[in-house]
């Protein structure tokens, strides 16, 4: 079978950060700069990704997914709960969420993935 997903995954680009980071040609306050929102939803929202912080090492990452498309807010939505998604899905509207990891430690935050929402997708919320 011969089916495109539509995810596109951002692990290259994150890698890359992070070997910067660990070489220092980045400073660590550049990449752990998570903005008040985003805290806000890392640490009321998120999932336990069971992964390590990849900067400071001392926490585990947790994933954040936001959704970004017409008649959504123009911050985008924080989904909180398969239910949302499915709701997002149910409205047949071109929407685009994005998966974001964050430590509550640090604050490292990076892009993990982006998918589509759309009814028959293969978009994931969790893990």
């Amino acid at each position: 079978m011969n089916e495109r997903s539509g995810i596109v995954s951002y692990r290259l680009e994150r890698q890359r950060v992070i070997d910067g980071v660990r070489a220092g040609y980045r400073d660590r306050l550049e990449v752990c700069d998570a903005q008040p929102e985003l805290r806000r939803v890392a640490n009321n929202h998120a999932t336990a990704m069971n992964e390590p912080c990849p900067i400071c090492e001392g926490d585990q990452l947790v994933a954040v997914s936001f959704a970004f498309g017409p008649g959504l807010p123009r911050s985008g939505r924080c989904i909180t709960d398969v239910a949302e998604m499915q709701r997002l899905r149910a409205r047949h509207r071109s929407t685009i969420g994005f998966r974001v990891e964050v430590c509550r430690s640090c604050w490292w935050n990076h892009l993990r993935e982006s998918f589509p929402i759309a009814e028959g997708s293969r978009s994931r919320l969790l893990g």
